[in-house]
């Protein structure tokens, strides 16, 4: 197992237990239906790729690039995805429209950097011998 790999879904793990924790409880009478949703979206998705981070970390032996690779998109796809998503519901609370302007482009990065993870632990699969 890798421990860089590891230690990474930790964090990020608890992390998504607190913001879905604060999301349920802390920003519910500030927000409407819709941007509760965005933000429950931003938990589900960095959720989802924290079980990507540890199934990755069983493959922390072999010496392949394309792991190495997907831990780093998946790490920046978790960052982009659902950080965006995250500072545009707050920007939303403070007012700042001016953050979801910013924000909004970075979302879809962040998406396709998750998407590159799953196609690096695709082809790391297919050329596993």
């Amino acid at each position: 197992m890798n421990k860089r790999i590891i230690v990474t879904a930790s964090f990020f793990g608890a992390l998504a237990v607190v913001l879905g924790a604060f999301g349920a409880h802390s920003l519910k009478g500030h927000l409407d239906v819709q941007s509760l949703q965005v933000w429950q979206k931003g938990v589900e998705y960095q959720f989802y790729h924290v079980f990507a981070l540890l199934y990755l970390s069983t493959f922390a032996r072999y010496k392949n690039k394309l792991i190495n690779l997907a831990f780093i998109f998946f790490t920046l796809g978790i960052i982009l995805f659902s950080g965006s998503l995250y500072a545009i519901i707050i920007g939303k609370i403070a007012e700042k429209q001016g953050l979801t302007t910013f924000l909004g482009p970075i979302t879809p990065i962040g998406g396709l950097a998750l998407i590159l993870g799953w196609l690096c632990l695709f082809f790391a699969a297919i050329k596993d011998k």
